[in-house]
């Protein structure tokens, strides 16, 4: 195993994610775990993440004293080398410019690290603080125009620290770099296979629901369709599917619903709560509110369904569990989540819950559900937000607002599946509902409509996107439609923002 220390880093996933496509299996742990608590024993190699601090700060996360003590291979990634370089007599210092995006660099190709990586190199570089001086039991191994150590390795110990982020796809290397180390300095076993993790999760789950009912919430969406599929294929008519219509779902997504899951043999039944939803949300426009009370009322709906010694299913994935812990790190919270339902119901200390898909990625979750034979209309699905078309409707929600965002998405979809740019061409893409008006000419008649944004991004695993540079023809045929089609709507605008800095959702 490959354990990663997390400073706060936007792409701690995405190293753990990068380490298990390689076939070895990873852990995260926040930095602000104590040391003692940290299974070094079962690790083959440890990774320091990056992070959003500087080692100059007050409160920055340092490295345990214990930590030097450790024979294991280490990898320092950005911040993680950082905070390596000054616990082992380095020094790091602030540049007047910082080293951002695609960045030359020229390796030692005769270092471990680098065999069989080219000596001129494009890396990804996001930093200002880097690394001045090194202490005699260090070597530099990379260089670029403004960063002299860019990687470093240890003259005795099997250390190593970079400065670029071998982990996101724009270091071109990245991937063989990182192997380099999971295989050629850690010599780690390749032991992460998901048929395996399949056989034994489906004893597993029988073992924890030893005979008892278990009840799941599902939406469709590709977590709790595989969740689903792999409980059935565990227990049988021993769980108890349910799926929620809280009225904030896209145009026939209920039905949809409902039919997939009946053609995966997997029984379903629907719990029609749309008026206590819309009720609830009635006035509200705050995004965070409106998650609050969708999370609430969804607990309220489901609860009345669980009886006094059932179990509950729940579709955290390993991302949500990370998430949980690193809020009492350095990590900060971006949106509030609202899947971890046994906490608030109180079953979580009861023991009553199954996570059958807890130590998965997105993009593994997809791996077992083609394993399950779940068709690839169904895995791959555009992600679809917890909370619906709330928070794709900024401002208050109405029955007249849904209705309209309902038809305007329904045409987004449409389009790109005509144009064969759904499933490989873009990662999500949907309409959003603006809450200005505009100005516009219809016919003889001057208007005064809402506004549609499109929303369309490419990605690998959601952490980072790019907008999508959709055929002019398509956005064309969007916007005649959505404009043509829906009384009420006269102007429609394609959102150009990429993740970072904006999100993939408005709200």
């Amino acid at each position: 195993m490959i354990g990663i220390i997390d400073f706060g880093a936007q792409y701690s996933q995405l190293i753990a994610r990068r380490v298990r496509q390689a076939g070895v299996y990873a852990e995260i742990y926040p930095c602000s775990k104590p040391f003692s608590d940290i299974p070094f024993a079962k690790m083959t190699g440890v990774i320091l993440s990056g992070g959003p601090a500087s080692v100059h700060e007050e409160y920055s996360p340092r490295l345990d004293s214990e930590f030097t003590n450790l024979h294991v291979p280490v990898l320092g990634i950005c911040y993680g080398m950082q905070a390596l370089a000054v616990a082992d007599g380095g020094r790091v210092a602030a540049a007047e410019v910082g080293e951002y995006g695609r960045t030359r660099m020229t390796v030692d190709s005769s270092a471990a690290l680098f065999d069989g990586i080219d000596p001129h190199t494009d890396v990804w570089m996001s930093h200002r603080d880097s690394v001045s001086s090194i202490s005699g039991d260090w070597i530099g191994v990379a260089q670029t125009a403004k960063c002299p150590i860019a990687a470093v390795r240890h003259t005795s110990k099997p250390w190593w620290g970079v400065q670029f982020h071998p982990e996101v796809h724009h270091t071109d290397s990245g991937q063989a770099i990182l192997e380099n180390f999971v295989y050629r300095i850690c010599n780690s076993p390749r032991d992460w296979d998901l048929g395996d993790w399949i056989a034994d999760h489906l004893q597993l789950i029988a073992d924890e629901a030893a005979g008892r009912r278990v009840v799941a919430a599902v939406s469709g969406g590709v977590d709790s369709t595989v969740m689903a599929a792999l409980l059935h294929k565990a227990l049988g008519e021993k769980l108890d599917c349910y799926v929620v219509d809280n009225g904030l779902m896209r145009r026939n997504e209920i039905e949809e619903v409902i039919k997939s899951f009946d053609e995966l043999g997997v029984p379903i039944q629907l719990i029609q709560a749309t008026n206590e939803f819309l009720s609830e949300l009635s006035g509200k426009s705050d995004p965070e509110e409106k998650r609050r009370i969708i999370g609430r009322v969804f607990i309220e709906v489901l609860g009345r369904r669980i009886g006094d010694s059932d179990i509950l299913a729940q579709g955290t994935l390993y991302p949500d569990v990370i998430e949980s812990v690193a809020a009492h790190g350095p990590s900060t919270t971006i949106k509030t989540h609202h899947n971890r339902v046994a906490e608030v119901l109180g079953l979580l200390e009861q023991g009553r819950i199954i996570e059958p898909l807890r130590d998965l990625f997105k993009d593994e979750v997809r791996d077992v559900g083609d394993r399950l034979g779940i068709s690839k209309e169904l895995l791959w699905r555009h992600p679809f937000p917890g909370p619906g078309l709330a928070v794709r409707i900024l401002g208050e929600i109405t029955v007249e607002r849904l209705d309209l965002l309902r038809t305007a998405d329904a045409i987004v979809v449409e389009e790109l599946k005509s144009a064969n740019l759904y499933y490989d061409d873009t990662w999500q893409a949907f309409a959003v509902l603006l809450p200005i008006r505009s100005t516009g000419v219809m016919g003889d008649s001057r208007t005064y409509g809402e506004v549609i944004a499109i929303r369309a991004v490419t990605s690998r695993d959601g952490m980072t996107a790019d907008w999508a540079r959709l055929p002019y023809e398509v956005l064309e045929r969007m916007s005649n439609r959505i404009v043509g089609e829906i009384r009420g709507i006269n102007r429609v605008v394609y959102d150009i923002t990429s993740k970072p800095p904006g999100t993939i959702e408005w709200e």
